[in-house]
């Protein structure tokens, strides 16, 4: 009887091993997913700041031309891993060409303006036009960011006239300031998650697309918008 008793608590004690082995070899693995975006506009608008704050956390000193650098992150967003490799181009004009690092395999676009600055705002159709003409699709996703809210009191591009652009485009509007990491960070999940939609990966539109912050002050450098 006593050995019949511990041979039964041997069987389950094995039993108990083989179903937790068995649970940890079916748990699935995380895989990450490669994403490639690209930054585009004007130059002195702040493409920089804003891609060495999302993958750096830190906010240049010092204003230095980019002929072009390219930068990875690992980032976690919607219950997913991305690779992200992010592409800082340099400052483009109205008849610069559009950089062949651009000209393949971008799932997304940040096309960048300065809200103190109306060249830059004027210059973002003809970069839109540009990337509509290399890729063939209007559908490819793009946010409009209008760059530098912090300096309301400096501001010519009204919020208005960046929503009425992204409508023609059929883009998001975002406004921000490089300045703040968390606003940063939500504008590159605003383009993984146009990505992931247009490619099935996601349902849209989630209510997260669509966020507001309003004050009585247009100016009031609070008053970022994202929509």
């Amino acid at each position: 009887m006593w050995y019949k008793t511990e041979h039964k608590k041997q069987k389950i004690k094995l039993l108990s091993g083989i179903v937790t082995m068995s649970s940890s070899t079916t748990s699935q693995p995380r895989y990450s997913l490669n994403r490639k975006v690209a930054v585009m506009g004007y130059p002195h608008v702040g493409k920089s700041s804003i891609v060495q704050r999302f993958t750096q956390n830190m906010f240049p000193d010092r204003y230095e031309t980019t002929i072009e650098d390219q930068h990875t992150k690992h980032h976690t967003a919607f219950h997913r891993d991305f690779n992200l490799r992010v592409t800082d181009t340099a400052g483009q004009q109205e008849y610069t060409v559009f950089p062949r690092s651009c000209s393949l395999d971008v799932a997304g676009f940040l096309l960048v303006y300065a809200i103190d600055d109306r060249k830059s705002f004027d210059i973002c159709s003809s970069i839109y036009e540009k990337i509509i003409s290399v890729y063939g699709d209007p559908s490819i996703p793009i946010i409009i960011v209008g760059n530098k809210c912090d300096l309301g009191t400096q501001r010519v591009v009204q919020q208005e006239e960046g929503k009425e652009l992204a409508k023609q485009c059929e883009a998001k509007f975002v406004e921000i300031t490089a300045r703040e990491t968390n606003r940063v960070n939500e504008v590159f999940e605003l383009l993984l998650r146009e990505i992931e939609i247009s490619r099935g990966n996601l349902r849209g539109p989630p209510q997260q697309q669509t966020k507001e912050q309003t004050s009585s002050d247009p100016n009031d450098p609070k008053n970022c918008v994202i929509s």
